[in-house]
């Protein structure tokens, strides 16, 4: 592979409350998934980094999450597929709108937290949230974990995928994300995540947890813009690919 595409999730703060490092982080990457407004984010939010996205030519997407301000998105929410839908349909209109305003057009939809995780897991789920994504616009890109039924379902509703991997976080044995609730979830040292990502790359490998490697399909590396080490990620990340000649650029774009 000589080309990936680098994401961050931005747009994250609201209100009177500034979260992440967007203006620090935009430089390094290919693809923004830009909060919508339910678990973070607000109407200024939005058109600002919109207007970032554009002025670094980095690819605009929807990161659409459950109505979950006070909990960040991360706190699982029973919802049934039909309100799965409603609500990604709802939120890509929003920043949709707030693109086209702008000049700049929608590239992919990501699923946040919990939702995220959720439909990962969940058939029924997944293919909701591709139905949503698909009836909005067909051309739009399925972000999605690696494995998981997002892919599968984005496949099969006739959607472009990207199979997503993380720079920062640790798996297990089953090809899953080390929740973020215990011990080692997290990788802070910015040339251990760099070196696990071109694992992933080169190789289609990611060492678990337990010590045993799985495969995975990396088409997209998620750095996420509110973690501590976000900005020494990228900027390691980004270098660190480019001396081994891997072009970073926009996924399925």
């Amino acid at each position: 592979m000589n080309a990936i595409d680098l994401n961050s999730d931005v747009g994250e703060s609201y209100g009177a409350y500034t979260i992440g490092n967007d203006d620090k982080i935009m430089p390094y990457i290919s693809s923004a998934n830009i909060a919508c407004g339910f678990h973070a984010g607000d109407a200024h939010v939005m058109k600002e980094t919109v207007s970032r996205a554009l002025e670094h030519s980095v690819a605009i997407g929807a990161h659409p999450g459950l109505p979950d301000i006070g909990g960040f998105g991360r706190r699982r929410i029973d919802i049934s597929p039909q309100e799965g839908y409603e609500l990604v349909v709802y939120q890509i209109g929003a920043l949709w709108a707030i693109a086209k305003a702008q000049g700049g057009k929608l590239h992919h939809v990501k699923p946040h937290g919990a939702l995220y995780n959720m439909a990962a897991a969940d058939e029924a789920l997944a293919e909701a949230l591709a139905n949503a994504v698909y009836d909005v616009d067909p051309n739009l890109v399925f972000y999605g974990l690696a494995g998981s039924a997002l892919i599968a379902a984005g496949k099969k509703v006739g959607l472009k995928t990207a199979s997503e991997v993380f720079a920062d976080r640790t798996y297990q044995a089953d090809g899953s994300l080390t929740s973020r609730r215990v011990p080692n979830a997290l990788i802070t040292d910015p040339k251990e995540a760099s070196a696990q990502v071109l694992r992933m790359i080169q190789e289609g490998k990611v060492r678990t947890q337990q010590g045993t490697d799985v495969e995975i399909d990396a088409q997209t590396v998620c750095i996420h813009g509110d973690g501590a080490h976000a900005v020494a990620f990228a900027e390691e990340l980004k270098g660190e690919l480019e001396r081994h000649g891997i072009a970073v650029k926009a996924g399925n774009s």
